[in-house]
């Protein structure tokens, strides 16, 4: 799905470079890197702040933490979408309340947050599947109307933007805080765990600051209970680097994907991945709908011809076992699961090449005619 060893063949002087850098240093935790890295991805977010930590659902945790949330508090989430916003909030002991999304888009359901509101909601995460922005100017209508903060999980979407009001701004700056992944397969990855919050306030940066070095700011002084998750040195060193390639990377993704379009679009049984007009898409994944369940065959068919593709989210989360017991149990929400059906996932990267994407396409269109 992803060619990672293409990616480092590019740049394995670069990488190479940084990491035997923080070898020299010895600074391998809370080192210099770590510092200019934070710098450097709030200046090309257009943040005010951005704080480093071990991953992605750590962001959430320390999110739901910094808004002092407490148990029995209500967040409202999709219920298409990886568990990871569902579990950090689980894990604080609040409820998620799972909401529908849009079949088009994939993401969550404005008007669908609105009818889930009840006095217990204390927050609102929207989630930018796929490299896709959810409809901020809605969300954020919902949240000033509401007083409800908004955490943004951009951990698919970094480099994406959206266009309010005739201002274009990145994906992650629109609610109090947003969280970011560095999972290899991201498309700004590190070799190993990472992630990242972005907020713009002074005071809820500050806490974020000392929720994810165990509630200290000064050693062995803890003011609040907190977390150990940490960006090391050398992944933050590996991070600078990309981080000065992901537009190259972004632009190679969206060339990649108009490919797909193109090859794709008069298949009746399949439905193309959408792109708001107001929004620039960065396919994290490019994901297709397959009508008429023929999805688990079609799937069959391209591993059978070497071609990697995955199902990402084979059963919504109102139907996880582990999440059962915040629903009822004639509990429906129609789409995310009728999407559960039909998405795949085609291989979608930086390098793919053009004539990767036509053989793919032509053992797409041989099984569905």
């Amino acid at each position: 799905m992803v060619d990672l060893a293409a990616q480092y063949n590019d740049i394995s002087s670069e990488i190479d470079e940084a990491i035997h850098s923080v070898i020299k240093s010895t600074a391998f935790i809370k080192g210099q890197d770590v510092q200019y890295f934070e710098k450097e991805l709030s200046e090309f977010l257009a943040a005010k702040h951005v704080i480093a930590c071990a991953n992605g659902t750590d962001a959430l945790q320390l999110a739901l933490m910094a808004l002092g949330l407490e148990p029995g508090d209500e967040v409202v989430t999709p219920a298409f979408s990886y568990i990871a916003a569902a579990e950090a909030c689980a894990l604080l002991g609040l409820k998620p309340i799972l909401v529908d999304v849009s079949k088009k888009t994939f993401n969550i359901d404005a008007e669908e947050i609105e009818s889930k509101l009840t006095e217990k909601t204390k927050c609102i995460i929207p989630v930018h599947l796929f490299g896709q922005s959810c409809e901020m100017d809605a969300i954020m209508h919902i949240s000033e109307k509401y007083d409800i903060p908004v955490i943004e999980d951009s951990a698919q979407a970094i480099g994406a933007t959206y266009t309010s009001e005739g201002r274009t701004r990145s994906l992650g700056t629109f609610g109090d805080i947003a969280t970011l992944s560095f999972f290899p397969s991201k498309n700004l990855g590190c070799y190993g765990d990472g992630g990242a919050l972005i907020c713009q306030d002074d005071a809820l940066a500050h806490k974020i600051r000392l929720l994810a070095n165990h509630g200290q700011d000064k050693k062995y002084h803890h003011e609040l209970i907190g977390l150990n998750s940490r960006l090391d040195s050398i992944q933050a060193a590996i991070l600078r680097v990309k981080l000065r390639h992901l537009d190259d990377y972004t632009n190679k993704r969206r060339t990649a994907a108009s490919i797909y379009h193109e090859q794709l679009r008069s298949m009746n049984e399949i439905i193309l991945p959408a792109e708001m007009t107001n929004s620039k898409h960065v396919y994290h994944q490019y994901t297709i709908r397959v009508l008429n369940d023929k999805r688990d065959g079609l799937k069959q068919e391209l591993y059978e011809k070497g071609i990697a593709s995955t199902i990402y989210y084979p059963i919504a989360i109102h139907k996880q076992r582990a999440y059962s017991h915040f629903v009822e149990s004639d509990y429906r929400l129609g789409r995310s699961e009728e999407l559960s059906k039909e998405v795949l996932s085609l291989p979608m990267h930086s390098h793919l090449r053009t004539d990767a994407i036509e053989y793919i396409c032509s053992v797409i269109r041989n099984y569905l005619n």
